[in-house]
């Protein structure tokens, strides 16, 4: 029996040693799962009160002369129309975007059309939400 190899057992300050080692990295891991959980709820409360309220409304009139919907990931419905005041002049483009399918619908039945776009502008949104500020909310057909 003097041949036969006993286990090392380590020693007891070793094991306190590893144990808080053990119980500071759980302690770090719930700290840093709790940064990130706070992260992704302030983030998900700022996208929602950005979505919720606009910065402006207002209305714009002319022609729809362009409307895709585009997006790697985010597919969102995006157009111009040509506003011109006078027959002849140079027309502004107006670049906006369109996140309801309905909306989308009445502007794709309008290309070409003389159409007032009422719009609400929204600050600060990252470009999954649209490519522009500009979110139309209602389309009407103009007589010319």
């Amino acid at each position: 029996m003097a041949n036969e190899e006993r286990p090392v057992t380590p020693a007891p300050t070793e094991t306190a040693g590893r144990a808080r080692l053990a119980r500071v990295a759980r302690r770090v891991r719930n700290y840093l799962l709790l940064l990130l959980v706070l992260a992704i709820a302030v983030l998900a409360l700022y996208a929602f009160l950005a979505t919720s309220w606009s910065y402006s409304s207002g209305e714009r009139a002319g022609y729809v002369q362009k409307f895709s919907k585009k997006g790697w990931v985010c597919k969102t419905w995006e157009g111009e129309i040509a506003m011109a005041n006078l027959p002849g002049a140079m027309p502004e483009l107006f670049a906006f975007t369109v996140r309801d399918e309905d909306v989308a619908a009445q502007v794709n039945a309008e290309l070409g059309a003389r159409v007032v776009l009422r719009y609400e502008q929204h600050l600060g949104l990252p470009s999954c939400f649209g490519e522009t500020q500009y979110w139309v909310t209602s389309v009407r057909r103009v007589e010319p």
